[in-house]
């Protein structure tokens, strides 16, 4: 029996991992060949940081990402708090279930309903031009991001000590200081965990971008855009390096989660 575990686990690794670790492969490839590796170089790697229009496609690619990111996990948590305050009842229940609708919808009717509004909004106002581009795409990402932090920091509220935060406004803390010295440091492992996977679903969303962006170029859409060309071993280079960046702060941040843990525990 433990075999056959640890043959599944292995199967299910290496489904999960295999495309990575070829793609990591042969961004350190020589030459440009997608099927044969003639030898280790940083040639790509090199060529990356020279190319100034995929360097600049990458800057709007995190700006976008952080500042979605960054708004939408301000906003997930005030709404996550009030979701928390309200008293059980069809109310709360209502509102749970509008919140989790985004997370089923699917992305392509999510994205032309977002470009219809911005549309309907830009001509209403009487806006010149595109009426698509940085802000709608932020707003857009924004918009799918909220839901995803809620469900990481309400679970956290749930599960904080309710008595704690009572018994501080008996002490004479106002609600505003009570909330930032008792329910905020609880719930800031789910903050984190909100905020990281807001980033990495912004980085990589495609489907919404392509409808909400205008002229507005990330990644996402630049790489939709290269397949009707030759695909040079340079995006090999950049994913693996988001990659590997996104796998070392998740690392980052479970550690510091278990540390927080085990002071809790003494």
């Amino acid at each position: 029996m433990k075999a056959l575990r640890g043959i599944f686990l292995t199967l299910v690794f290496l489904v999960l991992y295999a495309p990575m670790a070829v793609m990591f492969l042969f961004s350190f490839n020589s030459i440009d060949n997608k099927f044969i590796f003639s030898g280790f170089s940083l040639r790509w790697y090199q060529q990356l940081f020279s190319d100034y229009d995929l360097m600049g496609i990458l800057k709007n690619t995190l700006i976008v990402s952080l500042s979605a990111a960054g708004i939408a996990t301000v906003l997930g948590v005030i709404a996550a708090y009030g979701i928390f305050r309200m008293k059980a009842g069809k109310l709360k229940s209502a509102v749970n279930t509008v919140t989790n609708i985004p997370l089923t919808n699917p992305d392509i009717i999510t994205g032309v309903s977002l470009m219809l509004l911005f549309t309907f909004v830009g001509r209403l106002f009487a806006v010149q031009g595109d009426k698509l581009g940085f802000g709608t795409l932020l707003i857009a990402h924004i918009t799918f991001n909220l839901p995803y932090v809620i469900l990481n920091v309400l679970p956290r509220l749930v599960q904080s000590d309710r008595s704690q935060y009572e018994a501080a406004l008996d002490l004479g803390c106002t609600p505003t200081r009570a909330f930032w010295k008792i329910i905020f440091p609880g719930i800031v492992p789910g903050i984190i965990s909100g905020f990281i996977m807001a980033f990495t679903l912004s980085l990589d969303d495609f489907i919404i971008s392509i409808y909400t962006r205008g002229l507005y170029d990330i990644l996402p859409t630049s790489l939709y855009t290269m397949v009707k060309r030759p695909f040079t071993p340079e995006y090999y280079a950049l994913y693996t390096l988001i990659f590997l960046g996104i796998l070392f702060l998740m690392l980052a941040v479970n550690i510091l989660q278990i540390r927080a843990e085990k002071k809790a525990k003494r």
